[in-house]
């Protein structure tokens, strides 16, 4: 009696886990859906079921019905195939979506160079989804194992993600128009990759404050998170709807999150008129972002030789791509102020932003400036300014001396800081002054380029660079 006593109790202990375990995902996800959803439509519904029990077929996999609706009627319901999503937004999410290729296959290595180019720290800031838009559920549950046995700690911790949008939630890939003259096959390829986007986008849209696309091929530079952050912190204040961190396809598009219900929509609404990337200019044109914003040097390299379609060779190459891209200038926040007659557009700002632009004067004169004024005085540690471009050499500044000042303030010639030290004398066009903060006692407010001789030639600033003081440890050794 005893002996089966003890064997009562030892069930009771046993079957109190696997309890505790659905109790505690299921709470997750009530928590997850109760705030805002992923929003395609205003009306908004619950998590309808969460299947946790793992199977040989269905491992990680979670069902749920979401407010999606890309129709007007329907609603989409996205098979978690592995991780589930955090309860609190990251700072940025990374979209991927892969098919079955003919030839060779990347994802492992993408994941894999994104996780291994950031720091302990910037991963806390991230999470990659990976939509799995391959109608082969066979390979898709194959690819699934091996992604969940190489990155288990990356998926518990919350920072990968593997999902599905179930084919019959797709539009008609049938009777396509024939835009382009393209055959058949390509355009049906390429509908079906714009409604892939679609579905990525949809469920990303409220996982983080800003969403990057990547395609399945691809090699990041390291601490391209830290490198990103620069850049958004130097747009603070200017509109943009897409920053662009390199020059091939769909890769390195930033969006703000906020946008991409409108962007999924978009996709969808025209997915058989043309490729997504010729789509994406006419949504960047339509949201009135008239003008590229791409940045140097690009922070992701393709990397695969094999197309995504039929296998075809795919060897295009980023020849602005860096490995290492940590040098990209802080270049805080600042207004811009010069007396040098602008030509045409090519005003102050341009050669203050990342951007591949500049700023372009009429002849200057003895005592002309070219100044910034940050927002709040800052420590600087590295300085570099470089004039002219290499189709018009003769634009440089023959003679000028860099200046730093503190104490700014409105007067009758303008905002001007009160006093100024000057750090160096321009040569061959460019200055650069390493260790600012050991050479000065005071936070700067002010970098201002003065002219000490008048010059016949146009003048060009094509790069100013700044970078800020950085605390210890910032980045990983």
């Amino acid at each position: 009696m005893w002996k089966c006593v003890d064997k009562m109790r030892c069930f009771r202990k046993r079957s109190v886990f696997p309890f505790l375990g659905f109790l505690i995902v299921f709470l997750l996800f009530f928590n997850l859906y109760m705030d805002d959803g992923f929003v395609l439509e205003a009306e908004k519904r619950q998590l309808g079921e969460t299947l946790i029990q793992p199977s040989s077929s269905e491992r990680y996999v979670h069902t749920f019905t979401d407010l999606s609706n890309f129709s007007g009627t329907r609603n989409v319901t996205y098979r978690y195939l592995a991780g589930i999503p955090v309860p609190h937004k990251k700072y940025l999410t990374i979209g991927l979506s892969s098919v079955k290729r003919k030839k060779g296959n990347y994802l492992l290595e993408t994941i894999k160079s994104i996780f291994d180019q950031s720091s302990y720290e910037e991963l806390k800031e991230i999470v990659v989804v990976v939509h799995l838009a391959d109608f082969d559920l066979v390979w898709c549950e194959n690819l699934v194992q091996e992604i969940s046995r190489k990155f288990a700690h990356h998926i518990i911790a919350g920072r990968l993600l593997v999902i599905q949008a179930p084919e019959e939630f797709y539009p008609s890939l049938d009777g396509l128009k024939r835009n382009y003259n393209d055959p058949e096959d390509r355009v049906r390829f390429r509908s079906k990759q714009n409604a892939d986007y679609a579905f990525l986008l949809n469920f990303c849209t409220n996982l983080s404050d800003f969403y990057m696309m990547l395609e399945d091929d691809v090699r990041c530079s390291r601490n391209f998170l830290t490198a990103l952050k620069k850049v958004i912190t130097s747009r603070e204040g200017s509109y943009w709807v897409m920053l662009e961190f390199s020059k091939l396809g769909y890769i390195g598009k930033l969006y703000h999150s906020r946008d991409l219900p409108r962007l999924a929509h978009f996709l969808l609404m025209f997915y058989q008129e043309m490729p997504c990337d010729w789509l994406l200019i006419h949504f960047r044109g339509l949201l009135a972002q008239k003008d590229v914003i791409r940045f140097k040097p690009s922070l992701f390299q393709h990397m695969g030789y094999y197309s995504s379609y039929k296998g075809a060779e795919n060897k295009l190459k980023d020849d602005d791509f860096e490995e290492d891209a940590v040098d990209i200038p802080d270049n805080p926040p600042a207004s811009m102020y010069t007396n040098i007659n602008v030509f045409e557009n090519y005003d102050a700002t341009k050669a203050y932003s990342t951007v591949d632009e500049y700023f372009w004067g009429k002849p200057p004169s003895t005592g002309d400036f070219f100044l910034i004024i940050f927002n709040k005085s800052t420590k600087i540690s590295r300085i570099k300014i470089v004039t002219g471009t290499e189709e018009r050499q003769n634009d440089v500044l023959h003679h000028g001396a860099l200046e730093v000042g503190q104490k700014a303030a409105d007067t009758k010639q303008g905002r001007q800081c009160a006093s100024y030290i000057t750090l160096g004398e321009f040569k061959g066009g460019s200055i650069e002054v390493e260790h600012v903060d050991r050479k000065i006692g005071f936070d700067i407010e002010c970098v201002r380029v003065v002219v000490t001789a008048s010059q016949r030639e146009w003048l060009i600033i094509r790069t100013v660079s700044l970078w800020t003081v950085q605390p210890a440890g910032q980045f990983r050794k």
